[in-house]
């Protein structure tokens, strides 16, 4: 491939100079991120000059914690990267690219920060690395007309359901309910929401990516091919390139919508409402989702000395009138006993934010209060999630609530969220998240990291235990977006033992990881994007240490 030439400026070379003068007194070998600069002031004639941060940076802290979503990780256990780069064009990403590899850095990319753990910002190796903040390019573009969005990798939910609302109050995108959730890292991992029973995943709804790959060049789907364009589309685009935009499909919906948000507890016959959702509320019509939280919390009505019980939080979103999801859940579940009076009309929009957890008959925030990346409380974490093919016996439900009664109130969460709907209609294969056609709900579980951390891993790890006679098998399956290093991890150098990756790797995608190692080791052979639980090459040396 043909180089590009560049001239030095006399500014590049004063910048270079001030960079030096940040930078510890070390020659450019013994600090890769000095060589790295250089490198990207010679490829984009110093353009990149004011979004690039090191450590002696005053500026380098801040843009590393604002989206820093898990406070969990922002501790001396994980190694920060040498530099920050945050592009505001996509021949900045590309010089991002070239210039890591020339300097044998690597690259974290991140576009909300809210994974699960932390890999998209700091890392467990002790390897240096580039993070290429994408917050700078969030454009997101609607054509009302032809029902398309085109968004930036770097976009929240919020900022893409905003735009779309601005529209057209009657389009949407099957996505997510959390507002600072980056778009990109989303879709990357499948992507689901109170959408997800009437039009599938976010990742089904992509019609075109644009990315730089690992020579730097920008391909779309046309010039990477269906097989490139498959696996970005649920199987994690960090193993595969930067993303740089999307181009989304958008679905219909009613300006008006009813939902509901009802609570019950263990004392209300908990266990009986629970038996009977596991199977009723996959097989409801398309357009309803209906799930329920689950948490410890205290109250004067348990039996238990310490008043501690489990509350049941029933939450849905209907695209039809009130009084038709009324009539549908009073029906179909009469035994979490609805009102009519629980049921409310709102907007689409309104919908979106209560979702959200915007107060919105409180405080009444407006829909330009989406685009606030900062509006969501950045909770200390660590999360697993399970997939039920089988409904769980009355014994396993009555063993989960002992299990979530030995934590503190307010210290964990665990959600079911019921499948059916247009999901049975595609195949595993459709995307590299497979799960589909067979699935009951997802299950997802957490223990807020603070107070005593051994013990609260000690906690979910029992639970997630607790949970193997009732959830699938053979493999286990987890939810890639919600990424769980106690699945397994890469070795941070040389080949990756495939037999080991795909401990983890079939966890997340099932039979749908072989085809993943397939493209990985068509597009990025040598692995240049590579992680924790990165998809790795086929190689020779992947089946050594068996």
């Amino acid at each position: 491939m043909k180089e590009t030439s560049f001239s030095i400026t006399y500014s590049s070379l004063v910048f270079l100079v001030s960079v030096l003068l940040l930078l510890p007194l070390s020659t450019a070998e013994d600090y890769p991120g000095q060589a790295f600069i250089e490198c990207l002031i010679f490829r984009t004639n110093a353009s990149v000059t004011n979004v690039t941060y090191t450590p002696n940076n005053a500026s380098y802290e801040p843009i590393y914690e604002f989206s820093l979503r898990n406070p969990r990780f922002n501790n001396s256990d994980r190694l920060k990267p040498q530099v920050i780069v945050t592009p505001v064009s996509e021949s900045q990403v590309q010089a991002v690219v070239r210039c890591a590899q020339q300097n044998h850095l690597r690259i974290r990319t991140r576009s909300g920060g809210h994974d699960f753990e932390g890999l998209s910002y700091s890392s467990t190796y002790d390897i240096p690395f580039v993070l290429l903040d994408m917050i700078n390019l969030r454009n997101v573009s609607v054509n009302a007309t032809a029902r398309t969005a085109t968004i930036g990798a770097g976009a929240t939910l919020g900022e893409v359901y905003y735009w779309i609302y601005r529209a057209s109050g009657t389009l949407a995108f099957p996505a997510g309910v959390w507002s600072t959730v980056g778009a990109t890292g989303l879709i990357c991992g499948g992507g689901y929401g109170v959408l997800r029973r009437k039009y599938g995943f976010a990742a089904d709804n992509v019609l075109n990516v644009r990315i730089v790959d690992v020579y730097g060049n920008i391909l779309d789907r046309e010039s990477m091919g269906e097989d490139l364009f498959w696996a970005l589309r649920g199987g994690s685009c960090s193993s595969f390139g930067v993303v740089l935009s999307w181009e989304l499909n958008l679905v219909e919906v009613p300006q008006t919508v009813a939902i509901f948000n009802i609570f019950r507890t263990l004392e209300q016959n908990a266990t009986q409402m629970i038996l009977p959702f596991q199977t009723v509320a996959r097989n409801l019509p398309y357009e309803v989702d209906l799930r329920v939280r689950i948490s410890t919390i205290l109250s004067n009505t348990s039996a238990r000395p310490d008043n501690k019980t489990v509350q049941l939080t029933f939450t849905s979103v209907y695209l039809g009138p009130a009084d038709e999801l009324y009539r549908i859940v009073n029906t179909s579940l009469p035994e979490i006993g609805l009102l009519r009076s629980d049921v409310q009309d709102v907007t689409w929009i309104q919908a979106v934010m209560i979702g959200s957890f915007f107060p919105l008959f409180d405080e009444a925030p407006t829909p330009e209060d989406l685009l606030d990346r900062t509006f969501l409380a950045d909770i200390p974490t660590k999360a697993k999630s399970d997939f039920v093919r089988a409904p769980i016996s009355e014994q396993g439900i009555n063993g989960l609530w002992d299990k979530l009664l030995e934590v503190e109130p307010g210290d964990t969460t665990v959600i079911f969220t019921p499948y059916g709907g247009v999901l049975d209609e595609y195949p595993e294969s459709a995307i590299p998240f497979p799960n589909r056609n067979g699935t009951l709900y997802m299950v997802y579980m957490r223990v807020l990291w603070v107070g005593n951390t051994t013990q609260k891993l000690e906690w979910i790890r029992s639970l997630y235990e607790y949970l193997r006679p009732y959830v699938s098998s053979n493999p286990r399956r987890a939810y890639y977006n919600y990424n769980d290093l106690d699945l397994g991890l890469n070795n941070a150098i040389g080949p990756i033992n495939y037999f080991n990756a795909s401990r983890w790797g079939r966890s997340y995608f099932n039979n749908n990881f072989m085809r993943l190692v397939a493209v990985k080791t068509q597009v990025d052979p040598l692995n240049f994007f590579r992680h924790e639980q990165s998809i790795p090459p086929f190689s020779l040396a992947m089946f050594s240490d068996m």
